[in-house]
């Protein structure tokens, strides 16, 4: 469901019909208010908590909705009832008005699945993108840098390409953190103290890695050329080039669960929600990209 006063529940409901209730072998199901999606009862899961929306005014009166809705998904695919999970986009300011204590869906899931470390990844056919850290404050994430998180999540990345996404040999890119990478030290020190260590120690551990290079120049066409997914280190730094490339077909899939989970690559979208415009191309992408993360024979790439 997401934000009810959002575009989540029109666009769940037009993918839906537009994929007449199933993706593959598998049978779509909603999960939310039942108000919220009334015309789709005999294919609801149901929140106990009840909403009562208005388009573009969110209520933190929703959030337990919303909460709910999260948890009832993830206990269904820890419990082997659903293959996957597809969210859609929650507004983070009204659920912390209401007391939720999770920057957003990432840290939230990997809260609910117990994950030690639990990784965003944006997905398309031009770009794979993650950020090192992800809802933090930008002041703030020079200090959430370290080798060892570096280390950890160049990991998770790396072996979900080869599983997820049957790369046999993938390329990870490392992006610096500082303009020019840090400019040998002139700039800042992180590429120097924390970047390059972690890289040498991926690399001395048999895998493909390059960096940390220079953010400005690892996006062009050339460029990704070279690697098959790029780990930044915070979150505009990824985003921006891949929602400027990919902004339509681009899923966010978490890696690093013991569940199967994406969502679309966009916001709630308040200023057009309700007035029947909201595309649901992404959440399409979403749900196709799930489903063949949970198949034999995984595919490299969501459809768009």
């Amino acid at each position: 469901m997401g934000e009810p006063s959002g575009i989540g529940p029109e666009i769940a409901l037009a993918a839906f019909d537009e994929l007449g209730g199933r993706i593959g072998d598998h049978p779509l199901k909603l999960v939310g208010d039942a108000t919220v999606f009334a015309t789709h009862q005999t294919s609801l899961i149901a929140t106990d908590a009840k909403t009562n929306a208005t388009h573009g005014k969110p209520d933190p009166k929703n959030a337990a909705a919303v909460i709910d809705a999260i948890e009832i998904a993830v206990r269904a695919c820890l419990a082997g009832e659903a293959a996957a999970m597809v969210t859609a986009p929650i507004h983070k300011a009204v659920l912390k008005e209401a007391g939720f204590a999770h920057p957003g869906h990432t840290e939230f899931l990997g809260f609910l699945t117990g994950a030690p470390r639990a990784v965003m990844m944006l997905a398309s056919k031009k770009l794979r993108v993650v950020p090192l850290t992800i809802h933090t404050p930008l002041a703030e994430v020079p200090g959430a840098i370290s080798r060892d998180s570096i280390l950890e999540t160049a990991e998770i990345i790396l072996n979900s390409l080869a599983r997820d996404f049957a790369i046999a040999d993938p390329r990870l890119a490392v992006a610096g953190l500082n303009p020019h990478a840090g400019e040998d030290g002139m700039l800042g020190m992180e590429e120097k103290n924390l970047i390059a260590p972690a890289v040498q120690l991926l690399k001395a551990r048999g895998h493909r890695v390059t960096g940390p290079l220079s953010a400005d120049t690892l996006f062009h066409d050339e460029a990704r050329k070279n690697y098959d997914a790029v780990l930044t280190m915070y979150h505009d730094q990824g985003l921006i080039p891949i929602k400027t490339l990919s902004f339509w077909d681009g899923v966010n899939v978490t890696l690093g669960l013991p569940v199967v989970r994406t969502s679309p690559d966009h916001g709630t979208a308040f200023d057009i929600a309700g007035k029947g415009t909201a595309d649901a191309t992404s959440l399409i992408a979403a749900l196709r990209l799930a489903a063949r993360l949970t198949a034999d024979g995984r595919a490299p790439l969501p459809a768009s």
